[in-house]
């Protein structure tokens, strides 16, 4: 065991072994050997050890253990409930193996057995827990029940009996058997029974987490429609923290409810369960006017009250009835909020909200009032004036980041952009000074700074100044070397190298962004987006495979986390795990990588070292299935993870977010008809006898054909609506959602001739079934679709050619089109290919036969039919044109080695020394970048000449 714990797994084997000749019957070492065979390599051998001592139905502790451990690292969680099922059979009284059986079920999420394992628990041993498993897998079977009424009217009620009946007897003993109860009757949709609950006796167990009961009631009251009730006891809680925002919410919220409904306080009793309520605008101004009397006596400045000021102008706005009540201009309120709280990073996002009180008018004055409070002293070298220390720089940042969101630097002209974007990196130099002393973990107090002089620098660029985006990289490269783990600068640089077609530098950057867990799945497309589609195809399986790898030990870790749940009596985290780990077995990041994984796979093996029929057994595809959950889809991606200080009207919309969902969809849908196209060939290659049809058919060869023609419907249907999505012409926000790759894929024609291959495939298929005698027409066909072919892959390749790096007035222009029609030009080659070897597969035969007959009749005139000639020229032209790229390729591996960027006159005096040095480090990157691209692309290509070669009749 020692052995296996230091992974040094050959020696475990070896110990094994000896043991094992001295004692033939040792179960525990047989496991231990397997364990050792099974993690290097030898699954076969380890799972035949395991079954023989499993047969044996062991019931000793370590070979339990051992198999436990073993089939976990299998992947087959299901054996282990075998196990304890026949343990617990064997010795019925041991509470540690019904525990076991218990968490085995978990494991593979059988609730039935779980309910049942836990009561047989709860009888050998009384204890709570074990009951109260039980009762969680009910509500289990409820939460995972497809008919909505069963687990209303079966699975929920019984729990709530389960647990009424522990409530009389008096048995309750913990919180988190009252926080069940609380559940099932929050399902049940009986709010009225939950809220007695919180409120009586047994809610005064509800105490490890802060306000837990309040929470409650609060959540109760709001399903129960119970307003006084709500702004009663958010008053109540906001007497006591007057800085707890949500109540403040509740407060408004039930104030304009109980106004709507003209509600009024009864005479006599009290108001409500909990005690006074505001139910009109007077009250509510008034209570907030206190609470900023309040705050000013109090000995920390609190936000809340303030903020709550505004909130409530903006609510008054909204209805029309501002005027009356007088509670201040916003702009001054807003202007003495800053004044008390700007120098703490969140004014600017606590302003942010409420902007929209203020007119656009006032805008540049309300910017200039903020800036006349800010101590800055003039320095005697620049026009600038500096701060003094970190404060008054907060306050400036705070005011450069309103100014931004405000639109008052979209308004400038290029001239005055240039001018802030020197002015906010002077600022950015001279704000480093404060930050001498933080560690590299640390972002710099000016980092901002830099952040929106690239934004404004990107406008530009956008704008169609082209050198505007060199400067931005020079300046996020200058940024991160002096704030090394500053996210934003890393993100930001990722999406520009990635616009610039350059890989390269990206795959680092994200790399040290070091992203945990769940970010795959949220950030993982600004990767995965590229990789493939530059041509870096060594980085692009390493990505899919860094992000698959997270999904798939998902799996295997949320079941661990409900175990703990359980053994914790954490039940209501439960159902959240659940919901996690099907949020994530939906994910639409999820269902591309593992679909661009597997065609990349194809692309870089099929055909070289193996076949495509035994790549495609080696990944289980199969042509008539999809995996793809399209119905539950779901969009994790995190598209605001770049800091943006755009106004609304520039900023990513609800609107973005929905288009980029269904182009991503739509892509995914013709990737996926393509991955199964593809994996349908092999199917059909197997040599029919020509004429007997209706034997075929039993032998179900031609539903396969059937099979690839239905895909081949769905493909039209597919790229029919993504043409359709297309003419919209969306323009995305430059740090909103990247497009996917399906524009450049329609318009370089690579889906022509995609498709076309696979129509050429049906003819193929046909030509196979009625043989040569009367298919004059079938092979005039196919050889109309050849030349066709070659036309528009000659046509593809010409999409490919220029430079890559051109030099224009001494700035750098970058295509990256012409990259990722390369890519695609490789993929199309290749599919083109291995359509080509099922043609071959079915003329091979054809032909030793003429070959025979040929013999017999000792003629030399029998005549070869057109099709062999039609083929033979199809595959001298693909060698001519292949040979073509590479030679292209060639050219430009030359060009890009050649290229002495540093040269170029940097025409911008502005480019101060150090931003020189960036530059030239940038620059370096992306034509480094562009010569690995253009080195795999060339690698590829090479292998698929070769292939190419070997298909000759």
């Amino acid at each position: 065991a020692d052995y296996l714990d230091n992974g040094n797994n050959k020696m475990a084997i070896q110990q094994a072994d000896k043991l094992l000749k001295k004692h033939k019957d040792l179960h525990c070492a047989k496991v231990l050997k397997a364990i050792g065979l099974q993690r290097t390599g030898k699954q076969d051998e380890a799972y035949a050890l395991a079954q023989e001592v499993a047969a044996l139905e062991p019931t000793d502790d370590n070979s339990l253990q051992a198999l436990t451990i073993l089939y976990r690292e299998m992947h087959r969680p299901e054996l282990v409930t075998k196990l304890y099922e026949a343990a617990v059979k064997k010795v019925p009284n041991s509470e540690e193996y019904h525990s076991h059986l218990f968490m085995a079920y978990a494991r593979v999420g059988e609730y039935k057995k779980m309910q049942q394992a836990g009561m047989a628990l709860y009888k050998i041993v009384p204890k709570n827990p074990y009951y109260f498993w039980s009762v969680m897998s009910l509500i289990m079977q409820s939460i995972s029940a497809q008919d909505e009424n069963l687990s209303k009217t079966m699975f929920l009620p019984l729990a709530e009996r389960m647990v009424e009946k522990m409530v009389k007897e008096d048995k309750i003993e913990a919180e988190a058997e009252v926080e069940l109860y609380y559940m099932i009757l929050e399902r049940l949709e009986k709010y009225k029974e939950a809220l007695d609950v919180v409120r009586g006796k047994l809610g005064e167990k509800l105490t490890s987490e802060l306000q837990s009961r309040e929470n409650k009631c609060m959540a109760m009251y709001k399903k129960l429609q119970l307003w006084p009730e709500c702004n009663a006891l958010s008053r109540r809680l906001l007497l006591k923290n007057s800085d707890d925002w949500q109540f403040y919410v509740t407060y408004f919220d039930s104030v304009f409810q109980l106004i709507d409904e003209s509600w009024t306080p009864p005479a006599e009793e009290e108001h409500s369960l909990e005690g006074e309520v505001h139910c009109s605008v007077e009250q509510a101004v008034e209570f907030i006017e206190e609470r900023i009397t309040e705050e000013s006596k109090s000995s920390r400045p609190l936000r809340g009250p303030y903020l709550a000021k505004l909130e409530l102008i903006r609510r008054l706005r909204h209805r029309g009835c501002n005027d009356e009540y007088k509670l201040g201009d916003p702009e001054e309120l807003m202007f003495q909020y800053f004044k008390k709280f700007g120098d703490k990073p969140c004014c600017f996002t606590d302003l942010r909200v409420f902007v929209d009180l203020l007119p656009p008018s006032q805008y540049s004055k309300f910017i200039q009032q903020l800036l006349e409070v800010i101590p800055l002293s003039a320095a005697t070298k620049s026009e600038v004036a500096l701060p003094g220390d970190i404060k008054a720089l907060q306050q400036h940042l705070c005011v450069v980041q309103l100014s931004r969101l405000l639109g008052i630097y979209h308004a400038m002209d290029k001239k005055q952009k240039l001018t802030v974007v020197r002015e906010l990196m002077f600022r950015y130099r001279h704000g480093l000074e404060f930050g001498k002393s933080c560690l590299k973990t640390e972002l710099q107090f000016s980092d901002y700074y830099c952040l929106l002089a690239v934004h404004l620098l990107l406008d530009l660029w956008l704008e169609g100044e082209e050198a505007a985006v060199w400067q931005c990289l020079t300046l996020l490269e200058e940024g991160l070397a002096h704030s090394p783990s500053n996210a934003q600068f890393k993100l930001l640089l990722i999406r520009i190298y990635c616009r610039l077609g350059a890989f390269e530098p990206v795959a680092e950057l994200y790399s040290s962004l070091d992203a945990k867990h769940i970010q795959h799945d949220t950030i993982g497309y600004l990767l995965t987006r590229y990789a493939e589609s530059l041509g870096h195809y060594a980085a692009a399986s390493q990505s899919c495979n860094f992000a698959l790898r997270f999904f798939h030990s998902n799996q295997k870790d949320t079941s661990e986390y409900i175990i703990q749940a359980y053994k914790y009596g954490a039940f209501k985290k439960i159902p959240e795990f659940i919901a996690f780990r099907n949020r994530l077995n939906s994910s639409l990041h999820f269902a591309q990588v593992r679909t661009e994984r597997m065609l990349l796979d194809l692309l870089l093996e099929a055909n070289i070292t193996t076949s495509l029929e035994e790549s495609i057994k080696s990944m289980s595809l199969s042509p008539e299935e999809d995996d793809i959950p399209w119905k539950d889809l779901r969009d994790n991606r995190d598209l605001t993870v770049l800091f943006s200080w755009d106004p609304k009207d520039r900023d990513i919309s609800e609107e973005h977010r929905k288009l980029s969902l269904e182009e991503e969809t739509l892509w995914l849908r013709i990737r996926s008809l393509t991955l199964r196209l593809v994996s349908g060939l092999p199917t059909l290659s197997h040599t029919i006898q020509p004429k007997n049809s209706e034997k075929t058919a039993e032998n179900g060869v031609s539903s396969r054909i059937d099979t690839v023609r239905s895909l081949l419907q769905q493909l039209e249907a597919a790229v029919d609506s993504g043409k359709k999505f297309l003419e919209q012409k969306i323009q995305y926000p430059v740090l909103g959602p990247p497009p996917t790759r399906m524009a450049g894929f329609f318009s370089n024609g690579s889906c022509q001739c995609q498709t076309s291959l696979f129509y050429l495939v049906s003819d193929i298929y046909e030509l196979d079934t009625n043989g040569l005698e009367d298919s004059a027409e079938i092979q005039e066909r196919i050889g109309n679709s050849f030349k066709s072919l070659v036309e528009r892959l000659t046509d593809l390749f010409n999409k490919c050619k220029g430079d890559l790096i051109e030099v224009r007035d001494g700035t750098l222009k970058t295509h990256p089109n012409l990259l990722e029609n390369l890519v695609f030009f490789v993929e199309t080659i290749s599919i083109a290919l291995w359509v080509s070897s099922y043609c071959d597969s079915v003329l091979r035969p054809f032909k030793s036969n003429l070959q025979k007959k040929k013999k017999k009749k000792k003629e030399s005139s029998v005549a070869m039919p057109p099709v062999f000639t039609h083929f033979l020229d199809y595959v001298a032209e693909l060698q001519t044109l292949t040979s073509n790229v590479i030679d292209h390729i060639k050219g430009l591996e030359i060009i890009l080695t050649a290229l002495k960027l540093e040269e170029l006159s940097l025409k911008d005096t502005l480019l101060l020394q150090e931003e020189k040095k960036f530059t030239k480090t940038v620059q370096g990157k992306v034509q480094s970048s562009y010569h690995h691209s253009v080195q795999e692309i060339g690698e590829l290509l090479k292998k698929r000449l070769d292939t190419i070669k070997k298909l000759k009749i």
